[in-house]
Order: structure tokens, then sequence, then C-alpha cells
């Protein structure tokens, strides 16, 4: 399944309701955190890729 804005933010969120929780032992502490990292990298992507495109639609005008 291709990743997407919507679904990586909503990980997000599942992983900061997990955290906020504290029921977390170290193993599983470590593996959100490698993975919110990545879902946040996607995101500043998408939203750069988002932010050019946009862009060369004004200048295209």
């Amino acid at each position: 399944m291709k990743q997407t804005y919507e679904n990586a933010m909503r990980r997000l969120n599942e992983i900061a309701t997990q955290l906020e929780n504290n029921d977390l032992g170290i193993d599983d502490l470590s593996t959100l955190l490698k993975e919110s990292n990545q879902l946040v990298d996607f995101c500043k992507e998408k939203l750069y890729q988002v932010e050019n495109d946009c862009a060369q639609l004004q200048a295209e005008d």
C-alpha cells in the first residue's frame, strides 16, 4: 500500500496517543520513535512537494 500524507498523520496521532499512555517498554518506545521520525520526514517531504507545485503553478500564471 502506498503511503499517503493522511495515513502518515493518522499513524502519528496513534503513536502520540500510545506515548501519552506511558504503557510502553523501552523496546516499543524505541521502535515507535523511529517510526515517527520516518513518518515526520515523509510528511515534510510531501508538504515541500506541494509547496513547490503551487509555486510552479503560480509562476505559470
